[in-house]
């Protein structure tokens, strides 16, 4: 009995580029609060950070910044880190980390497993990729020799599989975790943003992928319908600018608010009339997973097959019959016209919840 009690517990490497980033981390943090402390002893690596005060770290989490100036300027401080621990799994939570991490695995341990999670559909990160030809090599040479890779939908490893010519059976399919309990306090507590006139919310990296600016250009239609609409941006990102100058140029500064990134978003889903997915591709994005959690109305591009299978047919989902300014006033507007003031649905689909009681 006493063997029993002290065997060594599983050690699992998470490994990301940095805290704070967006909804990979996010994941990232909410697994590692989610996996039994008495099963696992969970390391959290940061490849490209080399300082995490000031971060919300989970409990129990022994985290290993590296410092690198970019993942793979983080080679050698990798490999030492995994040599040092020896884990019996490594999970890379982004792309960038993915690629590194399989280029290395050869060096690993003999004994240490490989899984990656991939967090966009592969054909529209090598669509939107700067060097798509050799995305697609490094997809085709590289995911092959990994343990497992983990999608968050079945259309999502049906478009990997494609992608990387890997076969379906080494993908498995896991929806993202979603924090139900700090949700559900947020909704309970104070609330951001106005409560006046219909309010529509759009969380995400303010990146040209996410769609912003045909948002941004849509809520000028939709306000010849709905004057007092407005907007709340949740969010940061390289476009911030830009998207403030588009806001002036449009005549929308009195009806959009930027309010940054803003971790956990949940305070502002009280008085959202209307949660609004404008992107041009996305994965199985956590903003929308979260906001059908608080029950919140949705109007989505069919931005990935995943977004698709999700939202189609369920009720207070609407999505758009393209990616485009037009598709998204219109559907806005029947959307509007449709609910009622303050109207939640019950939880439209299946969510993986994070508040596990670390029983993982």
């Amino acid at each position: 009995m006493l063997e029993r009690t002290m065997a060594r517990r599983a050690r699992i490497l998470l490994l990301l580029s940095h805290l704070g980033g967006g909804g990979a981390e996010h994941v990232m943090a909410l697994l590692a609060r989610g996996l039994s402390e008495e099963k696992y002893e969970v390391h959290l690596g940061l490849v490209a950070q080399g300082d995490t005060s000031g971060e919300n770290l989970p409990a129990g989490v022994s985290v290993h910044p590296l410092g690198a100036r970019r993942a793979r300027a983080g080679a050698y401080p990798l490999l030492r880190l995994i040599w040092r621990l020896r884990p019996e799994v490594v999970l890379s939570g982004a792309s960038e980390i993915s690629f590194l991490v399989l280029m290395l695995r050869p060096l690993f341990p003999a004994a240490t497993s490989v899984l990656v999670r991939q967090n966009a559909t592969a054909t529209s990160v090598m669509a939107f990729g700067r060097l798509p030809r050799l995305t697609r090599l490094l997809y085709r040479v590289l995911y092959r020799s990994s343990d497992g890779v983990i999608c968050q939908s079945r259309e999502m490893a049906r478009d990997l599989a494609l992608a990387a010519g890997i076969g379906e059976e080494q993908i498995a399919v896991l929806p993202n975790p979603v924090d139900l309990a700090g949700i559900r306090a947020a909704l309970a507590g104070p609330a951001a943003g106005s409560s006046a006139g219909q309010q529509l919310l759009a969380v995400g990296r303010l990146s040209r992928e996410k769609g912003f600016d045909l948002l941004l250009k849509a809520l000028v239609v939709v306000r010849e319908q709905f004057p007092r609409v407005r907007l709340t941006l949740v969010g940061s990102g390289r476009e911030e600018q830009a998207l403030r100058s588009l806001c002036c140029t449009l005549g929308l500064q009195d009806a959009v608010s930027f309010e940054g990134r803003v971790d956990p978003p949940y305070r502002f889903f009280q008085h959202a009339t209307l949660f609004v997915l404008p992107s041009r591709h996305e994965g199985v994005p956590n903003a929308l997973l979260e906001a059908a959690a608080a029950g919140l109305p949705m109007v989505a591009t069919p931005a990935s097959g995943g977004v698709v299978d999700l939202l189609r047919g369920r009720r207070g989902a609407w999505l758009t019959p393209e990616i485009s300014i037009e598709g998204l006033a219109i559907t806005i507007i029947t959307a509007l016209q449709t609910i009622r003031p303050g109207e939640r649905f019950n939880q439209i689909f299946p969510i993986s919840p994070s508040n596990m009681s670390r029983q993982a």
